[in-house]
């Protein structure tokens, strides 16, 4: 991919802004436990940074899939791992459904607000006994005349304490497979939505996590998105997106890290010489930089699939199951060439390392990229090679 110049001028902008309006604060945030999302996003709704790829009659840009990846390149490089996907959360993985099944309504009532940032939105798709096995949700969305009653709890909700609303996926069927789900939108301010708790975490402390309970929560089925039942599908493919954007993330995270690390070993010197004249130092960082430029050409291809309309299922798996496993290595190699500064809080490498860990296990854990790979790659005895249906519905 070459980037255009309006490509570069977009990055630019964006770099600009996290610069002054969120790289100063992130300390203060990660103590806050909660980052401001609602006056940052207004922020960068106005400076048209939250819906770049969506329709222009709801305020986006209407521009090419590559400004998405520019936007989590650089928001990965912000030091923390929670407000990155705080933001990433709202932009590519619980708008891409709406904007792409939605009525129009529902693109005014939700979509709108969320490009202008004076709307924060969640995805809520886990719950206690559903993770990865997205075909085991409990949650239902039972049809009252023109309404759905939806009674159930979610867990790992990103942005959960703070979100106007809920692309929330539910049973509007009776079973226990993936059929019989539908996507539905849910304001939050509905009586019975409730916010159980505020998730404390091992890492991503400025991102709020909550689990949230439905209790007779009633919407209109004109809020649902797409056809009823159909809403596995949808989700399946919103997941692809999420998956790709968290790839592009890790990489552009661990650049950073890199870069970081690099700077700190010419300064740091040891037996009267830095230590980045350590052969073995400098061959172990060039395999990760090897490891870093191949994620990033992985997620370009994903992308160049994604413009063309092509299926990428297979190759956003891989690229997050890479991503998981290299910001893995990134976090250690780093970590333990800092030595003992680099296990101290005052110092980024400790925070890149709690952060990241959350990547092999969210949006898709590596056993569960794995599953889907395999079955791409007809790696069974006697399984036929699945439908992309089949393929995500690990």
């Amino acid at each position: 991919m070459q980037f255009t110049e309006e490509h570069q001028l977009f990055r630019k902008t964006l770099r600009d802004f996290i610069e002054k309006e969120i790289n100063p604060y992130v300390d203060q945030w990660e103590k806050d436990g909660i980052w401001p999302a609602h006056e940052v996003l207004k922020k960068m709704g106005d400076l048209d940074f939250l819906g770049v790829n969506y329709p222009p009659e709801y305020g986006g840009l209407g521009l090419d899939y590559w400004y998405n990846v520019i936007r989590a390149e650089e928001l990965g490089r912000i030091p923390c791992g929670g407000v990155p996907m705080g933001i990433t959360v709202h932009t590519d993985m619980c708008t891409p459904a709406l904007a792409e099944f939605g009525s129009h309504e529902l693109k005014k009532r939700f979509l709108e607000p969320a490009i202008r940032g004076t709307q924060l939105g969640a995805i809520a798709v886990s719950e206690p006994d559903a993770g990865s096995d997205v075909a085991r949700i409990r949650t239902r969305a039972e049809s009252d005349g023109d309404h759905y009653v939806i009674t159930g709890n979610k867990m790992w909700i990103t942005n959960g304490t703070q979100a106007d609303w809920i692309c929330l996926l539910a049973r509007t069927s009776p079973g226990e497979s993936f059929e019989g789900m539908s996507l539905i939108m849910v304001p939050t301010d509905t009586p019975g939505f409730i916010v159980s708790r505020k998730i404390e975490k091992l890492g991503n402390w400025s991102s709020d996590t909550a689990e949230l309970a439905f209790e007779g929560v009633r919407v209109p089925k004109s809020f649902r998105i797409g056809e009823e039942g159909e809403g596995f599908k949808l989700q399946m493919q919103q997941f692809q997106k999420e998956r790709l954007i968290a790839a592009v993330t890790c990489y552009s995270g661990a650049e950073r890290i890199v870069n970081l690390t690099k700077n700190y070993l010419k300064t740091r010197k040891t037996f009267g010489k830095p230590l980045i004249d350590n052969q073995y130092i400098q061959f172990r960082l060039a395999e990760v930089v090897t490891e870093i430029e191949c994620l990033r050409q992985l997620c370009y291809h994903c992308t160049e699939k994604l413009v063309a309309g092509q299926d990428m299922t297979r190759e956003a798996s891989m690229a997050k199951l890479k991503g998981g496993q290299l910001v893995r290595l990134v976090a250690d190699v780093c970590l333990q060439f800092h030595g003992g500064m680099g296990y101290t809080e005052e110092y980024p490498l400790a925070r890149y390392f709690r952060d990241t860990r959350l990547f092999p296990i969210g949006g898709g854990a590596d056993e569960i990229m794995m599953g889907i790979i395999a079955k791409y790659e007809g790696f069974y005895s006697e399984r036929p090679r699945p439908t992309t249906k089949a393929a995500t519905a690990s």
